[in-house]
């Protein structure tokens, strides 16, 4: 599923988060699964700590690291993807691109 860019997400509560090095450990405590992040992951959850939109996430993940716009497009929506069907962050607002009006009113 791909989101737009004012998709606000931010990491789920009820789990036990832990780094070592640069990967990090997260417990889920409902399920008692534990997910293991890479250095690229742990940083994101990090990041999402603080709610942000698709679109801070990519400005933060291009600063971050030396990939083109299209490869950090990608990749974060995959990555935050596999984060939403492990329940590990969740989407907080939704909401629809503003468009322009081709409409305008003229008195």
């Amino acid at each position: 599923m791909i989101h737009n860019p004012l998709t606000t997400y931010k990491t789920s509560p009820n789990h036990l988060y832990s780094t070592i090095g640069k990967d990090a450990m997260i417990l889920d405590l409902n399920s008692g699964v534990y997910y293991g992040l890479n250095d690229t992951g742990n940083q994101i959850w990090h990041w999402l700590k603080t709610p942000k939109t698709l679109m801070e996430l990519n400005k933060l993940l291009l600063n971050e690291y030396n990939v083109s716009l299209e490869v950090a497009i990608a990749d974060l929506q995959a990555i935050l993807q596999q984060m939403l069907d492990k329940g590990l962050i969740e989407i907080v607002t939704q909401e629809a691109p503003h468009q322009a009006s081709s409409v305008t009113q003229v008195q």
